[in-house]
């Protein structure tokens, strides 16, 4: 054998080890990409998230998980932009986020068109429904508000309530509500007398809170998230308004409680069983999940700062747990059949108990929760009181 032949032997010896060395080293770990609205007005729910996504497990199906989060500043240009980043130049496997529906339903795009599963973690029912192919690749964590606004107008209707005044954020997520709101009510026989929206931004809305009271409801909806949807009851109250105030889901955290102060006692609103965790009953099948998030996150942020937002991206987290191991079954993390292996997989969850509720997922449903995911409360001496 010649000098040079076996040098050229040695040299794609050496090139057929990198070749098949170096992917190898490429399938190390998961990415996963988190976009939340840490800044701007929805800070006060994408905070706790932030603090949440910093408790989820580093490793995964025998797989170490990196963990890449950006700040949208609670608009939706810049969650898009964020989820561009994550996809294209940090290739992660899969997207959790956003904090704000606006902002989760202009990433289902992007979701789609680089066919990278998504987990939002934002209320409106919209961002999953109705299926087509591109919500295929999206799924979501909290509640829908048609499984919400169910619950206020049931309790209503007990409640002997007959009319209502509606005041929302003039953006998705108020309209989301305001559709399903007029869905529910009209179903219990009660009536909404006034419908109303404002900004996020606004500093006042007494123009709206006086053409509310002018018609005189028995009770007064507010379909905000945040410490936004402070400004409203506080209106309301200073104005004098007796009734019966309702909030959505969307105001489940002890910001909400700090800006509201007295002005927000007495308030009605459905929540996620992880609210009110200490009060479930034992016979309740999410407690001890639920229970579980609550110790550790108040024992890493501090006794009361407990807040249904952050569970909806831990539970997001459990998706992840239970779809991970499984998609690992068929392709490797850094690759599209990976990513369409977790897609599936998080499509097949079955009876999986999270903060929330029991998810079940389906090739049409990929929120998964039902009557188990809701529970109504009452906001008593500046604390969450279940309510039987």
């Amino acid at each position: 054998m010649s000098r040079t032949f076996s040098k050229c032997l040695a040299i794609a010896a050496a090139m057929t080890i990198s070749f098949t060395v170096l992917p190898f080293a490429a399938y190390a770990q998961v990415r996963i990409g988190v976009v939340l609205s840490v800044t701007g007005p929805g800070a006060s729910l994408g905070i706790p998230e932030k603090n949440t996504v910093a408790l989820m497990p580093k490793e995964i199906g025998g797989k170490s998980v990196e963990y890449i989060m950006l700040d949208d500043a609670s608009d939706a240009t810049t969650a898009v932009k964020n989820i561009r980043k994550l996809t294209s130049e940090e290739k992660v496997d899969a997207v959790i986020g956003s904090t704000l529906s606006p902002n989760s339903l202009a990433m289902t795009e992007v979701a789609a068109e680089s066919e990278t599963p998504m987990i939002s973690i934002a209320g409106l029912s919209r961002i999953v429904e109705p299926m087509d192919a591109k919500k295929a690749w999206v799924f979501k964590t909290p509640q829908h508000d048609g499984l919400m606004a169910d619950a206020i107008a049931e309790h209503m209707a007990k409640s002997g309530i007959k009319s209502i005044g509606f005041i929302a954020q003039g953006d998705a997520y108020g309209e989301g509500w305001a559709t399903e709101m007029t869905r529910a009510a009209g179903a219990k026989g009660v009536g909404i007398v006034a419908n109303e929206r404002f900004a996020r931004t606004d500093q006042s809305v007494t123009g709206q809170i006086l053409k509310l009271m002018a018609t005189n409801p028995d009770a007064v909806m507010i379909a905000a998230a945040g410490t936004p949807a402070a400004l409203p009851e506080k209106t309301l109250r200073e104005r004098g308004y007796k009734g019966v105030i309702y909030q959505s889901h969307g105001v489940a955290n002890a910001d909400f409680l700090r800006v509201g102060g007295k002005e927000v006692e007495g308030t009605f609103l459905p929540a996620g069983p992880i609210l009110v965790a200490d009060q479930l009953p034992d016979s309740n099948p999410v407690k001890s999940v639920a229970l579980n998030y609550f110790n550790k996150y108040e024992a890493a942020n501090g006794a009361g700062s407990i807040s249904t937002f952050g569970a909806h991206a831990w539970d997001a987290g459990l998706m992840l747990q239970s779809a991970i191991p499984e998609a690992l079954k068929k392709a490797q993390p850094g690759t599209p059949a990976f990513r369409k292996a977790l897609r599936d997989a998080l499509e097949n969850i079955k009876n999986l108990t999270v903060t929330h509720g029991i998810m079940t997922m389906t090739p049409t449903n990929h929120n998964g929760l039902d009557a188990r995911g809701r529970v109504m409360v009452r906001i008593e001496n500046g604390k969450w009181k279940l309510i039987n």
